[in-house]
């Protein structure tokens, strides 16, 4: 019948389809071993059923053939895939004599949970633009639903803070430097929004994000490891403040003119800008901006007058 033609077309196209898809997602590695794996466990199997006709042969042969194809060619796809796997090409440190970084020295990436604050904060969206962020970012659907009713609140300024919440959410989002996920978990027996996040934080083994002073101090006494972004912000602080007064020495003119150059300690570069007559001394610099850039930080400064005493008349 042409019916029963047509079936059994469609049948073997679904099933190359579906097999292709799941070779798609299959690493390389697993398709080789598991292809020699098959071949050998075939050879095998011919072999032992070859020795086995010999001695009966007919049906009970074909059948016992059948069989050890089954056995063997699964026995050497399964293993062929896995063993295969787990070889590894030499890298190019170990051909330089260095020895490849165990996996107890590999990082672990935990879960962050973030909180409304963090969201809120416009800091948490550049750090994850710079990938300071690593492991996914996880955002309880009840932490959303409160920037949700926060950006519709009636009060201009809490509404403003919502919507700039939800703004810098979308630029996390959207930028591919760490994954985020919104997870539909909630813990209706606890009221209190700080209370579940430290319980969903406990569950998964993540760390929290947040910027409130008092969630940070019950996460911790709860055990749960958390990532102050006010910490970070004051860690990071400049070292030295517009007034501040340094003492250094000064190497080379600037490109500006009367300007001069000298460095801190730590390579950061000093510019001042009556310098240059002092160039080869040691001077006292009176701190007048800083500069922040990608390639470091740059400080600007001048010359700090001495006061001479006037004579009395």
């Amino acid at each position: 019948m042409p019916w029963v033609g047509t079936l059994v077309g469609v049948s073997i196209a679904c099933s190359a389809v579906l097999i292709e898809r799941y070779i798609r997602n299959v690493p390389l590695p697993v398709i080789t071993g598991g292809t020699i794996g098959l071949a050998l466990g075939l050879i095998v199997a011919r072999l032992l059923s070859l020795a086995f006709d010999q001695l009966h042969g007919g049906v009970l042969g074909a059948f016992l053939y059948v069989m050890l194809s089954v056995f063997f060619g699964y026995l050497g796809l399964a293993i062929g895939g896995r063993k295969f796997s787990e070889l590894q090409t030499p890298s190019r440190s170990s051909n330089l004599g260095h020895d490849p970084v165990s996996k107890e020295l590999q990082p672990q990436l935990r879960p962050k949970v973030v909180d409304t604050s963090a969201i809120i904060d416009a800091r948490l969206a550049d750090m994850c633009a710079t990938g300071w962020i690593d492991g996914p970012l996880i955002v309880p659907s009840f932490v959303l639903q409160e920037l949700q009713y926060i950006a519709d609140s009636t009060d201009p300024r809490k509404r403003t803070r919502g919507r700039r919440g939800l703004e810098a959410l979308e630029k996390i989002k959207d930028s591919s430097k760490v994954k985020v996920r919104i997870i539909d978990k909630d813990y209706p027996h606890l009221k209190d929004t700080d209370a579940k996040l430290v319980r969903l934080c406990q569950e998964w083994g993540a760390k929290l994000i947040t910027t409130d002073y008092n969630l940070n101090k019950v996460a911790r006494l709860e055990g749960v490891e958390v990532l102050n972004v006010n910490d970070l912000s004051l860690a990071l602080r400049p070292i030295v403040s517009a007034g501040e007064v340094l003492h250094i020495y000064l190497v080379k003119a600037g490109k500006e003119k009367d300007q001069a150059v000298g460095y801190l300690d730590d390579g950061t570069m000093v510019v001042v800008e009556n310098g240059r007559p002092f160039i080869g001394q040691e001077v006292d610099v009176v701190v007048t901006s800083l500069l922040q850039t990608p390639a470091g930080r740059i400080i600007f400064g001048q010359v700090k007058e001495k006061k001479t005493d006037k004579a009395v008349a």
